[in-house]
């Protein structure tokens, strides 16, 4: 353990649950380096709520036992520790040991696994293509038949709509936003020629770098989504040495993934197709420092290079961002259940939001998130900034606006298309 009896836990996820009718918190790693969830119960929350790096288990005693008036001793403290840091959750030395171990087994790799097969969607080809084709059916979704149109088929009031220059879509589990996924991608498979698909991913986890690339193709149960290594090599020419520096944040991130399990579906049967991976996380530290959006001179300088690539290509290509929206409710850390009136004031904010968004005024939607310290927790925050920078002059157009209204923790996610 860190500090030798001065524990330390790792930056983790907490939630609240509940278990024999009392209120705990849950610990897990959005990271992947445990899959191991940790249950604290209060008084247990107390003790590790304190390991800091900077109290002794002697100092935790006395802080415990001065708050409960109950006796608790060092090597009870250091038992919780040792649990908690055999199953990872500990920034100690185990935990380096481990970190590595399984960031080393990532690099060897040449695919990047289908890390969610079996869990966010189904593990078999088949069931997985008759899982989606019922996202079309369902009464949310855009209907039976959707899944086959053709380029060019989806027609406005004036005529046939123009091609695509971007996606949004979510990247919430496909139990949940199956149907938004289907509106998302019956407009790609109608109005896309596209055959090189940039997917701008939320890093749920974090990462040290604005944005990471992969070259690893995406594995799925319909096939590798293969990674065009002529952009990504162009797009690294043009932003300097750092692309591929946090690579490893791909190795669990879902956002992508389940982008690469869609294109797999929609276009291994009509053409050949390439992706370009790359994950963001930048603004929320900007929102957290009330600075500027690009701030850091690494974020402009990607950007700036994504559309000159996009522009100097030969490909045909279309930005996906793999986004949800709000994040609200206890588990989320708010501390009151959602209400429909809650939810419904989340709807207007979100729906005002989202008028930047396919407007395409990539400062105005930074700002309408900032101006209340993105109290909704807007999970795709960087993701749709940078597919707005990648697409200057683009004008969207809102196709599905959803909740998910779980009292604990309601999430709200979208499809949109730009043109």
């Amino acid at each position: 353990m860190t500090g030798s009896d001065r524990p330390r836990l790792r930056a983790v996820e907490a939630f609240p649950i509940a278990q024999d009718g009392e209120r705990a918190i849950g610990l897990r790693d959005p990271a992947g380096f445990t899959d191991q969830v940790a249950v604290l119960p209060r008084p247990l929350l107390d003790i590790v709520s304190l390991f800091d790096g900077e109290h002794s288990l002697a100092e935790i005693r006395d802080i415990v036992a001065a708050r409960y008036d109950a006796v608790v001793t060092e090597a009870e403290i250091g038992r919780v520790a040792e649990r908690l840091d055999e199953a990872g959750f500990l920034d100690s030395p185990r935990f380096v040991a481990r970190r590595e171990r399984i960031e080393a087994e990532f690099a060897a790799r040449p695919t990047r696994p289908a890390a969610h097969a079996g869990g966010a969607y189904a593990e078999e080809g088949p069931a997985l293509r008759a899982q989606i084709e019922g996202f079309f059916r369902s009464p949310l979704g855009p209907g039976a038949g959707a899944s086959g149109s053709e380029i060019g088929k989806l027609r406005g009031p004036e005529g046939p709509l123009a091609p695509l220059r971007g996606l949004l879509a979510p990247h919430i589990d496909f139990h949940r936003g199956g149907p938004t996924y289907a509106w998302a991608y019956r407009e790609l498979l109608a109005r896309s020629d596209a055959d090189c698909f940039v997917i701008l991913g939320t890093c749920h986890a974090g990462m040290p770098d604005p944005f990471a690339a992969t070259v690893k193709p995406y594995e799925t149960p319909l096939g590798p989504a293969p990674v065009d290594r002529d952009f990504v090599e162009a797009l690294a020419r043009r932003y300097g040495d750092g692309l591929l520096a946090s690579e490893g944040a791909h190795r669990v991130e879902h956002s992508i993934e389940f982008q690469a399990v869609m294109l797999r579906w929609a276009l291994s049967e009509r053409r050949p197709f390439t992706v370009v991976p790359i994950l963001a996380s930048f603004l929320h530290e900007a929102v957290w420092t009330s600075g500027a959006p690009e701030a850091d001179p690494r974020v402009p300088r990607f950007l700036d290079a994504l559309g000159a690539t996009i522009a100097a290509s030969s490909r045909r290509v279309c930005v996906i961002g793999g986004v949800d929206l709000a994040h609200v409710g206890p588990r989320f850390g708010d501390p009151e259940p959602n209400t429909p009136v809650f939810l419904a004031e989340v709807e207007r904010e979100d729906r005002a939001m989202l008028d930047a968004v396919v407007a395409g005024r990539a400062h105005d939607f930074y700002e309408s998130v900032a101006r209340d310290g993105d109290a909704r927790r807007i999970c795709g925050l960087s993701p749709i900034y940078a597919v707005l920078r990648a697409l200057p002059g683009a004008q969207g157009r809102l196709l599905q606006y959803t909740q998910w209204p779980d009292p604990e923790g309601a999430v709200t996610f979208c499809a949109a298309t730009f043109t």
